[in-house]
């Protein structure tokens, strides 16, 4: 039985993907599984990236891989494993995640009463931590690789797995295990150090705005949100459709705080010796997260271009053997000129499914492009195109929106016209973003104000003052489900939201105001 066409598809949590409207939570999760991006492993927290959604993070690989390189930074790869007595060294860093650490006793298993159990004997003399993050074992390395200057700055990034053991978990945005990068670097001054760590910082909105399509605010942590054992925690927020914040990448200044730990010493250019100075920073897969929840619609997942797997689907539409012949060879030809651009096509040949139902499960993936040929289209010279996305127009129904999207172009203009409809999209889903967080954020100068815009009028991104302390910070988070996402950069603070003020909890002076969130 044909898959029912996407105008005909059911928008109930029973037999089809839930509204945004009626239950975002279920709605995400829909999504995921309609795309086959992921699923939930037997593994309790974990979870299986299919084909897919792999192919989106090796997409992601790729942009932000470039860019660490030609910023000078070189990939390496340390152990999974970590001795207990090296996370204890650094103390605030181990007390940040203690809650989280997977702990290995054992090495080996025996059989027991017909039970399969570890084996006393092979009991490890120390534990070793399943790697919660890196700096510990990374630091105890560079001890062998720095004695001078002449050896500073190492700048090294490593993709790998981290497992952090997470008691409420969603597909990519918080799992047990999950994947990422994380870039360390050893530098002989501060200030080296602090432009690096801003430098970087600089890497992850880029990428965020010019290749996810996600606008974010760039901004620095309260002392109560810092990376555990950091000096300054720096950030990017994106803001989802429903209104909250995704933290989408952090970049740390660390001081000497683990050069001190693994007595990382270097003799300077005066011969003087020294601590070193370090960053550290990552990313991970919660931005195919942020992808679906900044784009997607209730049909199913929205891709930006730049990171869509497939860029063209090709659907050849025929009814007869000899219909088939022609349309085939039209399609397989269409094709290979677009492979020759440089597009990522796939000709969906498959028998047996409608054309109906391969429209179904490409928009489903998002797919950003679709090629419908047919007899008709042979007759005339002509290709149907059908973008996966076209910016809204007010007043206008779903229906209209769809029409909207399909264009019947001669062959010519139409091979012509896919990268130029690649490039309005991305534009577009950026300028979507845009509008979308604009719509939803607010200047706030008082309390009742603040209460009203998260209870009665949806949330969002709330610019506010603020001179609270840690304890004042998680009063207001308890009385809201708020927290403060960032203290935003100068660069990023709009200019009615510029200026000193007062501190909407305790009317203290406040310097600059700080952006309060419901978030993820």
């Amino acid at each position: 039985m044909a898959q029912p066409t996407p105008a005909q598809q059911p928008k109930t949590a029973e037999d089809g993907i839930t509204t945004r409207a009626a239950d975002y939570g279920q709605w995400y999760l829909d999504v995921v599984k309609r795309a086959q991006l992921a699923e939930h492993s037997v593994v309790r927290g974990c979870m299986v990236i299919r084909p897919h959604g792999y192919a989106i993070w090796e997409k992601l690989q790729r942009e932000l891989d470039d860019r660490f390189k030609f910023t000078g930074h070189q990939n390496a790869y340390f152990p999974m494993f970590i001795p207990l007595s090296l996370m204890a060294k650094e103390e605030a860093h181990a007390a940040g995640f203690a809650k989280e650490c997977a702990v290995v006793t054992h090495y080996r298993l025996k059989s027991k009463d017909g039970k399969v159990i570890p084996d006393p004997d092979s009991q490890l003399d120390e534990p070793l931590i399943v790697r919660p993050t890196s700096e510990t074992i990374i630091w105890e390395t560079f001890k062998g690789w720095i004695q001078s200057y002449r050896d500073l700055p190492i700048l090294v990034n490593q993709w790998c797995n981290i497992v952090r053991w997470e008691m409420r978990t969603r597909l990519f945005l918080r799992t047990a295990e999950f994947l990422w990068q994380e870039g360390h670097t050893a530098h002989a001054t501060a200030q080296e150090a602090i432009e690096e760590t801003e430098r970087m910082l600089g890497v992850y909105a880029d990428v965020a705005e010019n290749v996810m399509a996600v606008p974010v605010i760039r901004g620095r942590k309260t002392p109560g949100e810092r990376f555990a054992g950091a000096l300054d925690t720096m950030c990017i927020e994106g803001m989802m459709q429903d209104g909250k914040a995704l933290q989408m990448g952090t970049s740390h200044y660390l001081g000497q705080n683990f050069a001190k730990s693994a007595d990382v010493k270097f003799l300077d250019a005066n011969g003087k010796l020294d601590y070193v100075y370090a960053s550290s920073w990552g990313v991970s897969t919660r931005l195919i997260g942020a992808l679906i929840m900044a784009h997607s619609d209730d049909t199913g997942l929205v891709l930006p271009p730049k990171l869509a797997p497939i860029h063209v689907a090709i659907v050849p539409i025929y009814k007869t053997p000899e219909e088939k012949i022609k349309v085939m060879a039209e399609a397989r030809t269409t094709m290979a000129e677009l492979k020759a651009q440089g597009l990522a096509v796939k000709l969906d040949g498959r028998e047996g499914l409608s054309p109906g139902a391969k429209y179904y499960e490409w928009e489903g993936k998002g797919v950003p492009l679709r090629v419908e040929i047919g007899p008709k289209d042979l007759e005339k010279g002509t290709l149907c195109l059908v973008r996966r996305f076209v910016l809204e127009q007010a007043g206008e129904d779903d229906k209209a929106r769809r029409k909207r999207a399909k264009s019947f172009l001669p062959r010519a203009e139409a091979i012509a016209s896919v990268k130029p409809f690649l490039d309005g999209m991305q534009k577009e889903l950026l300028e979507r973003a845009r509008a979308f967080r604009e719509k939803r954020t607010r200047v706030i100068d008082d309390l009742p104000a603040f209460e009203k815009f998260f209870k009665d009028e949806g949330g969002g991104f709330a610019w506010v003052h603020w001179a609270g302390d840690a304890a004042q910070e998680e009063e207001l988070a308890k009385r809201f489900e708020t927290s403060i996402r960032c203290i935003p950069l100068a660069d990023d603070i709009p200019a009615a939201a510029r200026g000193a003020g007062k501190c909407i909890l305790t009317g203290k002076p406040s310097a600059q105001r700080v952006v309060m969130s419901k978030a993820y």
